[in-house]
């Protein structure tokens, strides 16, 4: 006789009890590796949305920068040309698309700076006659998809040998060089 014997029912309900076991113990596993999974997903959908997002405000930041050269190149320059009445670009309708682009579209205004007006040249005259710069600024903006806008601000001057008095009549400086003064970006953290 057998010194230890157990009942063939109750050996067969405990190899039960631990196939039971595995089946939860697997079962758990499964559901964390597929948590898992899911927020990777997730995360990597935000992710390329972000850099989505990014790419489109890199792009109105171009835009813009974009209308400030072709402001400086190719507007005509005049002290009737104010804050109240600027000389925008375009002048009515829809934005101006970007070359080789056609999601991404740009605007500017440019204007005489009155509260500069004509001032003596920065930094001196070279010819040794006295020199006037008159001030101006281009305030474009850029924009892309997703709604990305960029707005700049660049401050430039021309400069001439006659005092313009532009309150008495407005005076223009089609084909002077300008020199820019300064740059600002709206909403810049």
């Amino acid at each position: 006789m057998r010194a230890h014997s157990t009942p063939r029912s109750l050996r067969l309900g405990h190899r039960r009890l631990q196939h039971g076991g595995a089946l939860i113990t697997a079962t758990i596993l499964l559901l964390v590796v597929a948590i898992l999974g899911v927020t990777g997903m997730v995360a990597a959908t935000l992710e390329t949305q972000m850099s989505g997002n990014l790419q489109h405000q890199e792009r109105a930041f171009q835009a813009a920068e974009f209308a400030i050269e072709q402001a400086l190149v190719s507007a005509p320059l005049s002290t009737a040309y104010t804050l109240a009445s600027p000389n925008s670009f375009p002048t009515s309708g829809a934005e101006a698309p970007m070359p080789g682009s056609t999601t991404d579209t740009y605007t500017y205004r440019l204007y005489f700076d009155t509260s500069a007006g004509s001032t003596p040249v920065p930094r001196g005259s070279n010819a040794g006659a006295v020199q006037f710069a008159h001030h101006f600024v281009i305030s474009a903006t850029g924009r892309s998809l997703r709604g990305a806008q960029a707005t700049h601000a660049q401050g430039f001057y021309v400069v001439d040998s006659t005092y313009c008095d532009f309150a008495v009549a407005p005076c223009s400086f089609n084909g002077a060089p300008r020199t820019k003064t300064y740059w600002m970006q709206q909403n810049a953290e």
